[in-house]
């Protein structure tokens, strides 16, 4: 039986309300995820409006805490329907962060500062089931209470989301230098990632080790600007010779220490830390960009350098600068 938007079966197991909510909330994040390119396109804030939507969507019935509804499915979550409810939520961060799509779900997730959607859902079931215990006893929920007990549900679930990145299973990376302050990183109103910040951030970019592994576009995850055998971002952050007077410039502002754990931290703690890591970024990426396209226009170069082409081919070329 369909009801006010829930599918409700005669066991309670919801699984015919997930079957037809999955398909859904794919078609959505998709064609929201169009209009949402990682060079140009809206900016932060209309991106966390359209995730905001999807999620408005895959939470329904659980938003509001007036609605019997609200708990109804919070606690049947199996394994399978919260793959189910990440797999669009993964298309959405990714769009936030306007990050490749070979990035790893809880290194995308953490970059974009969004709980998953399960952890979320257990805000709004506490919510729910706290009013609907002082509605029992006749008392009225003042608005300052109902709002302690959201911030309190809230911290609940950034410290499950905290104590779930201890140990990821991809994205490990991004995941271990976020986790120490993920609380700082959701709430850092500093700046907002760009293209080739996330590039750096997640190694998915213009790197040999990941062009040779991932992308399967280098014959060979060597370095082209040294010798170093394996072209990773920690290698463009600290050691590449070629960037030296770049790194000079994030050093006197961030410090000597270039881990991505202290980057993280030089994020989180000041807008021109931020700035200067961005600066940092494009000014390199752009470069590497660059050199790759001339390799793959190359005639000469390896076939498996295959330079793209068509429509998408010829957006991507006027989103970059002159």
């Amino acid at each position: 039986m369909k009801y006010l938007g829930l599918v409700l079966d005669s066991r309670w197991s919801f699984t015919p309300h997930f079957r037809r909510l999955a398909p859904k909330l794919k078609k959505t994040a998709m064609v929201l995820g169009r209009l949402l390119p990682n060079l140009g396109g809206p900016g932060s804030a209309c991106r966390r409006l359209y995730a905001g939507v999807l999620q408005s969507m895959a939470l329904y019935g659980l938003k509001d805490p007036r609605s019997p509804m609200a708990p109804v499915w919070a606690d049947n979550l199996n394994a399978q329907r919260r793959a189910l409810l990440r797999s669009p939520q993964r298309t959405m961060a990714l769009r936030m962060i306007r990050g490749y799509r070979t990035v790893a779900t809880e290194a995308a997730f953490a970059l974009a500062g969004t709980p998953p959607w399960d952890l979320e859902t257990r805000v709004h079931a506490e919510i729910y089931s706290r009013t609907a215990a002082a509605k029992e006893r006749g008392e009225r929920v003042p608005p300052d209470l109902a709002a302690q007990w959201r911030r309190q549900a809230r911290m609940l679930i950034m410290r499950t989301w905290q104590d779930q990145m201890a140990s990821p299973t991809a994205g490990h990376r991004v995941v271990a230098a976020i986790q120490p302050v993920l609380e700082d990183w959701v709430a850092q109103r500093n700046g907002t990632l760009s293209y080739r910040m996330v590039q750096m951030l997640t190694g998915h970019g213009c790197f040999g080790h990941y062009l040779h592994h991932t992308a399967r576009r280098e014959p060979t995850p060597q370095c082209h600007y040294c010798t170093e055998e394996d072209d990773t971002a920690q290698h463009t952050l600290v050691a590449c010779p070629v960037w030296v007077a770049q790194r000079a410039g994030l050093c006197a502002a961030i410090g000597p220490d270039l881990t991505l754990p202290d980057i993280i931290r030089a994020l989180v703690r000041s807008r021109e830390a931020w700035q200067a890591v961005s600066t940092f970024c494009e000014s390199i990426m752009t470069q590497k960009e660059a050199a790759e396209r001339n390799r793959e226009a190359d005639e000469a170069a390896d076939p498996i350098r295959r330079r793209r082409g068509g429509r998408r081919r010829a957006q991507h070329e006027r989103q970059l600068p002159p």
